[in-house]
């Protein structure tokens, strides 16, 4: 269990400077959530506009890059730029001083919600939202709205008994930042979550896990997956389909930051700007199936009426608090792992 006690103030922490040796000059340390093959093509873009530099891109879990930063071990040890999809747990290391301050000449693309202080910048658009398995589910049964998926399971507990699947906030901090968002979205996310409870959704660690699971038919449904996953999945799938609500949609953003202690701060800014720039933003949709957040591109962001994107800034950092993250952990459990 982590303790997130959320700073008040914004003094930079005491860490020890990293000697920039020439080795460092030429190396670009990536600390990220995204899959490598992803974004493969992207690294392979920087390092043909930049013969200087190359990326050590290390690949770590959400919980596990936060942890490993901050002590600084073998994981994380001198890195220039962390990249995650737990905004929340970037908000915080930014609001407790460990990013380094970068007006990106690519700011001006980006949506306002996008760009925190010139710290942090969100890099991509990604709804959230079903998957359901059509060839064991009718098109009439489909939920549109939050409420109709609640009453969906409610009708037919032994039907969906062990058939519908979600995140472990325990275990995925995306799952907690979606579900605390949820909960902020509508305080009806708790009848949904009972319903969840009732039912004996299978809770799972990441996203391909529950994809998987649909696909086999072990699964009629997964709730809060990615659809920057879930979409490419699916083209391959044609049982599957990929549900956005029209209540609501969140849609949460890979957050990138210029770490404070980078020994190579300079190819960490490079790093930023590409990606935030049009080449990068274009092959992370076309090479990785990540929508990019640009707004003033040919691949701007899809338009959902229902979308909510998920904006950086202190709102983030609520649930963070050590008491708030507990209290609501404790609820959370007791609608999802009823005795």
């Amino acid at each position: 269990m982590l303790g997130l006690a959320v700073a008040s103030s914004v003094a930079a922490p005491a860490l020890a400077a990293t000697p920039l040796r020439a080795a460092n000059t030429r190396r670009v340390r990536v600390l990220s959530t995204t899959d490598r093959h992803t974004v493969q093509p992207l690294i392979e873009h920087f390092e043909r506009r930049h013969a200087d530099l190359r990326v050590d891109y290390v690949e770590l879990g959400s919980l596990q890059l936060y942890q490993s930063f901050l002590q600084q071990d073998e994981a994380a040890s001198n890195a220039d730029v962390l990249w995650s999809s737990a905004m929340d747990l970037q908000i915080k290391l930014v609001n407790d001083g460990y990013a380094l301050r970068h007006e990106s000449p690519h700011a001006a693309g980006l949506p306002k919600w996008a760009n925190w202080r010139h710290e942090a910048y969100g890099t991509t658009l990604e709804p959230v939202g079903l998957v359901v398995n059509r060839q064991l589910l009718g098109a009439g049964e489909v939920p549109q709205t939050h409420a109709a998926l609640t009453a969906l399971l409610l009708a037919d507990v032994p039907r969906w008994r062990d058939r519908v699947a979600t995140y472990d906030i325990e275990r995925a901090g995306l799952g907690f930042l979606i579900a605390a968002q949820d909960a902020m979205a509508t305080p009806r996310y708790w009848e949904l979550a009972h319903a969840l409870g009732r039912c004996r959704a299978s809770l799972h660690a990441d996203t391909q896990s529950m994809l998987d699971s649909v696909a086999a038919g072990h699964t009629l449904l997964a709730h809060n997956v990615l659809g920057s996953y879930a979409e490419v999945f699916a083209r391959k799938r044609p049982e599957l389909s990929v549900i956005y609500l029209q209540d609501y949609t969140l849609a949460v953003s890979r957050v990138a930051f210029v770490a404070r202690s980078a020994p190579n701060p300079q190819g960490a800014r490079l790093w930023l700007d590409h990606l935030l720039s049009a080449p990068g933003q274009r092959l992370l949709a076309e090479a990785g199936g990540l929508q990019g957040v640009r707004t003033d591109t040919a691949r701007s962001p899809r338009p959902l009426p229902s979308l909510r994107p998920i904006a950086l800034g202190p709102g983030l950092l609520a649930h963070l608090d050590q008491s708030q993250r507990l209290a609501f952990q404790r609820r959370w459990n007791q609608a999802l792992r009823p005795s």
